[in-house]
């Protein structure tokens, strides 16, 4: 049975799941599983183990370090931190939208090792229960601060559109990092509120989105063409932490 990796393109609209359910059926190999998770509104690289020996060797590739580029919506907030939740206006004027540099000094604040609350539509435990499932029923808990670093953070775009002002951002950052909490916190520092509208994952570790094939283009005909071998794989691993 084939065992290894493959770099997957994950597209807008499936969960992480969805992926590994059609990896399931295109290879036929029951065991499958993801190496960190992505948003149904998220892009970008997923990694996937198939068969037992890849998936026994998630713990190291959940905790590599990851790339994103971000698009923030300004002058508004949600109650998940992104575009699927509710969604509100703040007091803020778009003739008065922060300059460029007045971005990029709140940039600089987020930079290095700080503490992040994680969102409430998150799936950290209190009680037993999921944060988001406890969101859903109403309920609101404090969140304590969890430590994240972030290794560089910068604009990749700012631009005025009609109804509202874009921030595109490239982001280098730990595991464990909450992009969505990153949008809101950077929002309240620019004193105009924002929410994560797009997010695609550019890099896991020294795992690259260019490597990654699409969703789309892999069948049960060529999927074992695109399996990465475990060994080659952890190598990399390895020679990214040295």
């Amino acid at each position: 049975m084939p065992n290894g990796f493959l770099y997957i393109n994950k597209p807008v609209g499936p969960t992480s799941h969805d992926i590994i359910d059609r990896v399931r059926r295109i290879s036929g190999i029951r065991t499958v599983g993801h190496a960190g998770t992505l948003d149904p509104f998220a892009s970008g690289l997923l990694i996937v183990g198939v068969g037992r020996e890849a998936t026994r060797e998630f713990p190291k590739l959940v905790g590599l370090d990851k790339r994103y580029l971000a698009t923030l919506r300004l002058g508004a907030t949600s109650d998940t931190d992104d575009r699927t939740g509710v969604l509100a206006n703040s007091i803020w004027h778009m003739a008065n939208g922060p300059t460029k540099e007045e971005i990029d000094a709140v940039l600089k604040k987020f930079t290095g090792k700080i503490l992040q609350i994680p969102p409430m539509y998150s799936a950290k435990k209190i009680k037993g229960k999921k944060l988001y499932e406890l969101a859903r029923e109403g309920k609101t808990f404090e969140r304590a601060p969890v430590a994240i670093e972030i290794y560089s953070i910068s604009i990749e775009n700012y631009s005025l559109l009609p109804t509202h002002y874009s921030l595109v951002i490239d982001i280098h950052c730990s595991s464990g990092t909450y992009i969505r909490a990153l949008a809101r916190d950077i929002g309240e520092a620019l004193g105009c509120g924002a929410y994560l509208e797009e997010l695609e994952r550019t890099a896991v570790g020294p795992f690259t989105l260019d490597e990654a094939v699409k969703m789309e283009d892999l069948t049960p005909d060529n999927w074992i063409e695109h399996l990465h071998p475990i060994n080659s794989v952890i190598a990399r691993t390895t020679a990214k932490a040295g």
